[in-house]
């Protein structure tokens, strides 16, 4: 599965880990995005979320996973997963088909990205 998008940060070690996962198995972004020269709002992050069926964020430790097909949350509970304390799209984020992944797990990035 080809990896469309990807909004990360320089000098974060999140995104760092995020690099690293796709730079060891070869997977190359079709578009990158710098989170420091591009911010995305609320409205951005939301209008990101209807364009997909599948969501994973971390949390901390804890995964969480949203199939937007069945499951409709709540405007507020999309951006507590989406939002950073900036208050812009958390990095990083990616973007794979139908599915977006957001902060690093690498359970999820395996399974998503194989």
């Amino acid at each position: 599965m080809a990896l469309d998008w990807i909004y990360h940060r320089k000098n974060c070690n999140t995104c760092q880990k995020a690099q690293d996962f796709l730079e060891t198995r070869k997977i190359q972004p079709t578009e990158v995005v710098d989170a420091r020269k591009v911010r995305l709002s609320e409205a951005d992050a939301l209008k990101l979320a209807g364009s997909v069926e599948q969501l994973y964020a971390t949390k901390g430790t804890k995964l969480v996973h949203l199939d937007l097909r069945k499951d409709k949350p709540a405007d507020q509970t999309l951006l507590a997963l989406m939002i950073g304390p900036s208050g812009n799209l958390r990095a990083p984020t990616l973007r794979v088909g139908k599915t977006l992944l957001i902060g690093f797990n690498e359970e999820a990035y395996e399974k998503v990205l194989g």
